[in-house]
Formats: C-alpha cells, sequence, structure tokens
C-alpha cells in the first residue's frame, strides 16, 4: 500500500502531509505486515484510500487521513488489535459518502460482521423531520446496534476523537453543534464504558469549543496550579517519607483538567473546584500500594470518611485504585496510589482485554449490552446517560452481596438492579431498620431489604426522574406507555363505532374480511393497532371513516355527516401517565363539558372555554369530550383546597358539618389576620364522586376557594 499511493493530508493535526509509508509503518509495529494475521484491516486500508482518493476534509486534508487516524486512535490510545474493528474504523464513512459502496459491497469483500460494524455507523438516510428528531434518531441507531456490537461504539467515540482534534476548519455553528453533542452523548458515555483517558479529552476538546472565553480562563488557573510551590513541596516530601518506608514509587502532581470543572447537569463551566489537584503514587505491586497508603496518612492526615480502596472493590470497568484525601495547609488533595498495569486499565477499562480475549469477569460486558438495548428504545437516552455517568455508591443485600449504583439512586433503582421483577413488584425498602417506600434515596454503604407484593405495582410518573438506571428508567417508561397505549385503544375503539353510529354504518363492517384491505392500506396489523392509532390522533377519522364508506359501504344510503356534535368518552382513572389536567385552564375532573386533545403522551384534557383550545385549528374529529365515572374512579392522592378571606369560626363551621368521606388531615393558617385570612386545607376522599360532594359542600356555603386536583 504504502509504495502505490502519495496522499497530500495530515499524519497528525499540526502537519500538512499525510505520509501514507510512515502510516503504514507506525500500524505495522502493532499489527505485523500485510501478510500476517491483520490483513483484513491492511484489505480495508488499500480499500478506503481507493473509495476516498479525490475526496478532501475542510481544512485541505485528504479525506482518507480521517479513517486513517481512526484507526490508529484505536490501535495506540484504546490498545483495540481486533483486526475486523480495525478494518471497520478504516471504512466507516464509506457507505455514506462514497456512491457506489454499500453495506452489500463491504459484506462481500469484508464478512458481514466488519458490515455490520460499519452500518451501525452510518448515518440514517432519507429522513423527513426536523434536526433533533434526526439527531435521535441516528443516536438510537447507534445505541441499538451496539448493543449486539460494541465495536460500533469504539468506532464512533475514536470518531469524534478525531474529529474535536482537527474541528477548526470548521463553521462555528457546526463546532457549537458537535461540542454540545459530545458534551451530553460521547464524553459521558465513553466515561460509561471505562474508557477514562478518552472521556477526559473528549470533555476538554468540547468545552474549549463550548466556552471558549470561559475555557481559557479555566486553563489558566489550572497551568497556574501545576506550578504551585507548595504542592511540588508535599510531593517532594512524600517522596522522602516512601523513600524511608523502603517504597520505590513515582509521584507526580497532577492538577484535573478542564473536565473536572464541568457541571452537566446546569451545564456550565465553573471557575473554582473543591478538589483541582491530585498526587498520583505509581508503586511496583499490590501490597505496596498499601504500604504506600499507611505512609500517606501518617503524614498527611485523611479526611474522614474519604479513602476509597478500589483494589480489593474494582468498579465494574475494571477501574483499581487506592484513594485517599486530605486537606493540607487548606487545600484538598487526593492522592491516588496504583500499579502501572493499574494505570493502563484506567486510560482502557476493560474493553482491551473484552475485545481480545473475548473472557470478561463479572456482569459488566452484559450491563454494557443491556443499556446501550435501553438507550436504543428510549428517546430520553441523554438523560439516562447523564444518570449513569455519576459517581457510584455502593449498596448491600442482606445477604452480602454488592450492588454498584449511580449517586443518587433510589430504592427503585436498587429494586430493579436485583431484578426485573422485583423491580416492578417493589413497594418499599428496609434500610437498615428503618422502612422507607420507593422513593428513598440511598448512601454509600446501605444495607437494603426490598419489600414486594405478588401484583405488579403502579408507579406515579415522578419516580421517572428520581431513577438513577437505565435499567429503572426503562422499565418504567415502558409500563407507563403500555398504560397509555391500552387507554389509547379504548378511546380509538369508542370513537370509531361512534362515528360509525353517527353515520348510519353497522359495527359488522370491522368484523369483514374486506376490512383488512383497511387496515392494509393505513398500515396497520390488525384492529386493535388501528384503535391504538386513532386513539393516539396518529390516524384521522374522517379520513378513515371515507374509506370505510366507499370501500365497504360503497351505493348504500348513509346519514349526513354530522357537524357539530363530539363523540364522548367515560373514563375511571386520573392516571397521570395517560391524562394530563391542563394547567392553562385547570379543569377538574368532577366537572361536565371537558374537552381532550389526543396524542402518543396520553389526552390533554381542558375546559370548553380555555383561550388556548379555542385558538387551535381543529376538526371536530380532532377532539373529543371526557367525563368521568365519579363513583369508580378512584382519588388516591392527597388533596389540598385553598380557602381565602374566611374568617376562622366560619371555616370551622363549614368543616364540621362537612361531607363525612372528607378525611381532613391538616388545616394550615396562612396569614395572622384575626379578621379573615387564607386557609390551606389537607384532605383525603376515595372516589371522584366524594370530592364532588366536598366542593359542592363549599360552593353552598359560599366560600371563595381555588383547588386544582392532586393526581
Amino acid at each position: 500500500i504504502r509504495d502505490d499511493y502519495s496522499i497530500q493530508a495530515g499524519l497528525m493535526p499540526s502537519s500538512n502531509v499525510f505520509d501514507i509509508g510512515a502510516y503504514c509503518q507506525r500500524m505495522e509495529r502493532y499489527l505485523g505486515d500485510q501478510d500476517g494475521v491483520a490483513r483484513l484491516f491492511w484489505r480495508a486500508l488499500s480499500f478506503g484510500v481507493d473509495a476516498h482518493q479525490y475526496q478532501m476534509r475542510k481544512s485541505g486534508e485528504a479525506y482518507v487521513s480521517h479513517p486513517c487516524l481512526v484507526a490508529l486512535i484505536l490501535v495506540e490510545e484504546l490498545g483495540v488489535t481486533d483486526p475486523a474493528t480495525l478494518a471497520a474504523a478504516m471504512l466507516h464513512d464509506t457507505i455514506e459518502d462514497v456512491e457506489d459502496v454499500t453495506s452489500e459491497v463491504i459484506s462481500s469483500i469484508f464478512g458481514k460482521h466488519v458490515a455490520a460494524i460499519v452500518d451501525g455507523c452510518t448515518k440514517i438516510s432519507n429522513f423527513d423531520g426536523d434536526r433533533q428528531s434526526f439527531s435521535k434518531m441516528v443516536h438510537r441507531k447507534i445505541f441499538a446496534q451496539a448493543s449486539s456490537r460494541v465495536e460500533i461504539l469504539l468506532v464512533k467515540l475514536a470518531d469524534r476523537l478525531h474529529n474535536l482534534r482537527t474541528m477548526d476548519a470548521m463553521p462555528r455553528h457546526k463546532r457549537q453543534k458537535i461540542a454540545d453533542e459530545t458534551l451530553a452523548v460521547y464524553a459521558p458515555m465513553s466515561g460509561i464504558m471505562g474508557l477514562y483517558a478518552l472521556k477526559r479529552e473528549l470533555y476538554d476538546l468540547a468545552l474549549i469549543y463550548k466556552f471558549p472565553r470561559q475555557g481559557q480562563k479555566v486553563m489558566g488557573v489550572i497551568r497556574k496550579l501545576e506550578k504551585l510551590e507548595q504542592a511540588q513541596v508535599i510531593c517532594d516530601d512524600l517522596k522522602e517519607s516512601l523513600i524511608q518506608a523502603g517504597v520505590e514509587a513515582e509521584v507526580r502532581l497532577k492538577a484535573k483538567g478542564l473536565w473536572a470543572y464541568y457541571d452537566p447537569l446546569s451545564r456550565i463551566l465553573s471557575r473554582q473546584l473543591e478538589n483541582p489537584l491530585e498526587v498520583l503514587v505509581v508503586v511496583d505491586g499490590v501490597h505496596s500500594c498499601y504500604q504506600a497508603l499507611g505512609v500517606i496518612n501518617q503524614l498527611f492526615p485523611p479526611i474522614p470518611r474519604t479513602i476509597r480502596d478500589f483494589i480489593a472493590n474494582p468498579k465494574a470497568t475494571g477501574y483499581q485504585s487506592l484513594h485517599s484525601r486530605a486537606n493540607i495547609r487548606g487545600r484538598n488533595y487526593l492522592f491516588k496510589i496504583r500499579t502501572s498495569e493499574m494505570m493502563a486499565d484506567a486510560r482502557n477499562g476493560i474493553v482491551r482485554e473484552w475485545l481480545t480475549q473475548r473472557t470478561v469477569p463479572g456482569g459488566f460486558p452484559r450491563e454494557i449490552r443491556e443499556m446501550l438495548g435501553i438507550l436504543g428504545r428510549d428517546d430520553s437516552y441523554r438523560d439516562i446517560i447523564a444518570a449513569s455517568g455519576k459517581k457510584e455508591i455502593y449498596t448491600y443485600t442482606p445477604k452480602g452481596d454488592c450492588f454498584s449504583l449511580p449517586r443518587n439512586s433510589t430504592v427503585l433503582d436498587f429494586a430493579f438492579k436485583v431484578h426485573t421483577e422485583v423491580g416492578r413488584r417493589c413497594l418499599g425498602a428496609k434500610v437498615g431498620q428503618q422502612q422507607v417506600g420507593v422513593d428513598h434515596v440511598l448512601a454509600d454503604g446501605d444495607r437494603v431489604r426490598i419489600i414486594t407484593r405478588e401484583e405488579p405495582v403502579r408507579f406515579e410518573p415522578e419516580i421517572h426522574q428520581l431513577c438513577q438506571t437505565a435499567r429503572a428508567r426503562s422499565e418504567l417508561s415502558r409500563n407507563f406507555r403500555f398504560r397509555r397505549q391500552q387507554l389509547a385503544r379504548r378511546i380509538g375503539r369508542s370513537l370509531l363505532e361512534q362515528e360509525l353510529k353517527r353515520y348510519g354504518m353497522p359495527l359488522e363492517l370491522l368484523e369483514k374480511d374486506e376490512f383488512d384491505h383497511i387496515l392494509e392500506y393505513y398500515g396497520a396489523e390488525d384492529l386493535p393497532a388501528l384503535y391504538l392509532a386513532i386513539g393516539q390522533g396518529r390516524q384521522r377519522l374522517k379520513e378513515l371513516l371515507y374509506e370505510i364508506k366507499n370501500g365497504l359501504y360503497a351505493d348504500r344510503q348513509t346519514l349526513l355527516p354530522p357537524t357539530g356534535a363530539l363523540n364522548r368518552v367515560y373514563l375511571e382513572t386520573l392516571d397521570q401517565a395517560c391524562i394530563k389536567l391542563s394547567r392553562c385552564c385547570r379543569p377538574a375532573p368532577t366537572e361536565k363539558g371537558l374537552l381532550a386533545l389526543m396524542d402518543d403522551r396520553g389526552l390533554s384534557v381542558h375546559r370548553k372555554e380555555c383561550s388556548r383550545l379555542k385558538g387551535l385549528k381543529m376538526q371536530r374529529e380532532d377532539v373529543l369530550e371526557v367525563r368521568w365515572h365519579l363513583k369508580n374512579t378512584r382519588v388516591r392522592k392527597r388533596q389540598n383546597l385553598l380557602v381565602l378571606d374566611t374568617p376562622r369560626n366560619r371555616l370551622f363551621m363549614m368543616l364540621s358539618v362537612a361531607p363525612l368521606a372528607m378525611k381532613i388531615v391538616d388545616v394550615d393558617g396562612l396569614s395572622r389576620q384575626a379578621s379573615a385570612g387564607a386557609w390551606d386545607i389537607a384532605f383525603e376522599v376515595q372516589t371522584l364522586q366524594e370530592l364532588k360532594y366536598v366542593l359542592q359542600h363549599f360552593q353552598k356555603g359560599k366560600l371563595d376557594y381555588e383547588f386544582a386536583l392532586e393526581q
């Protein structure tokens, strides 16, 4: 290869010439020559050079330099020597950027495995929609396919790193977009994979482009910390103490990079950090690690409860080290003690071992694949990645089994970590001797015993945002989606049947064999699927009725199309996962004349006179009237009634003769006026019928009050 091609491009970002011969020699040091076991990569290199030979990058470099350097990053920085992965890295842009190259071509030359990796790295084509939806589709495709071939994600991470290293030639808006995407997806994902060196560089490069001015200021602070005289004295004192203790060690000071100053939750870059400096101590063996820890603790007494032993208890990614924090002359320092082998693993996690030996101890590969599968199905993948990238806590079952969870994880996270069915049936837990609910936030070292019941629990949507693990969030999302779809099918069936009656067409039309043609025309697998599309507002009733009338009821008399009357649906649930009582007009389900809009998130309920509703352009079939079966609808939550400008005696007289169904929990005075004031009444009722009686009672008493239902 190196004799046949001479390519003008950059071998490194600062160079102007890409020397293909030098590149081949460099790769041969890791993979062997072109007749060896890595010949699959060498064939891919030759193919890639030929495919991209007339293409140039915006920087003016030959395009083939990009896939070449992506493969080099995988080899040199991630320790990946798998020929198929490197071949795919060399070919990852060919399907997208070279007209004659297809997945079938790649498969026929390099095999199905390489073709699958390349296809997983290829963007979706022919997409009709906005940029945000397109971005979601691209990432979900990557995660879904990476769940079976993690190599896809490794290639994408190396691809993103090289793009960031060479991003100066791109326009400003493009740089900002790539930086945002890196901070939200790729940088935290590399941390989850245990690729900590890659994670830090992705963050650092993206932050420089995201916050150009502030980033430079923080970098100035970091450079000053690296030259701090006090820190150098600490390192020198530690070296001397280790020598006196007979411990051979390398000691060096390291200031945390730009990545440590970024807060992913608020998406801001801070100029101060509580623990900005690290002292890295590298020794020759595990025994020496603990000796060095003793020396450090004697010389610099640790901050209580800050010593962490990741050697005896490695992280799921394979990370091992001893950590100790000390406050020395008013400044916090983090001491990290490890062997040179642990240093290499800290950079690459266990990914290299995973790809080369295919036998990695523990459940890390299974958990990564499971998480990638979840990310491929869930639109909230950014939130899941952010939560999973948090620092870990270690929790235990009563039998002593250890579970690593993201910080701020709840009892429900723990339950789903134990088993999916345990999570679905979780009522709460005993943490130590205290009984707590599913939303209780766990602390490091907690001993947790899950309390379950036989039937699945109906969780409220609020718990979804509190959960931190991918599995818990995914299972909750699936449960909420199932509940929404159940309601949507029932609504869709009711609407279609009502419309058929309005037109005077028999319901038996839905059971005819010819109705299969209607289903096929609208892309519905069966009648329940059509009901679902109607109930979610995706299928317009007017169009569907037109097809039924002209296809199955042609040449027969029908009633005139209705003009004003709305279809009506009766409900027996206040499930917040399916029904939203809009904030704009605050409807109460005890009222009549409520209207609802349908979409895939459920029903949005409004009062008939709602100004926002009137401002929407809708046809009669796009909106429905909703009423609740008051006696059959449970009210599960405590309610609050705000009574305004009412004397104390008057209020308590009304409460004394309130309906028996009203169980008063608390009465809180909100003002100090003796004559009249505002009062917050907390109470419980069993059903909507009982709630209606309570509200009517205060209406008859002519009290001025405000009420919004707690679903």
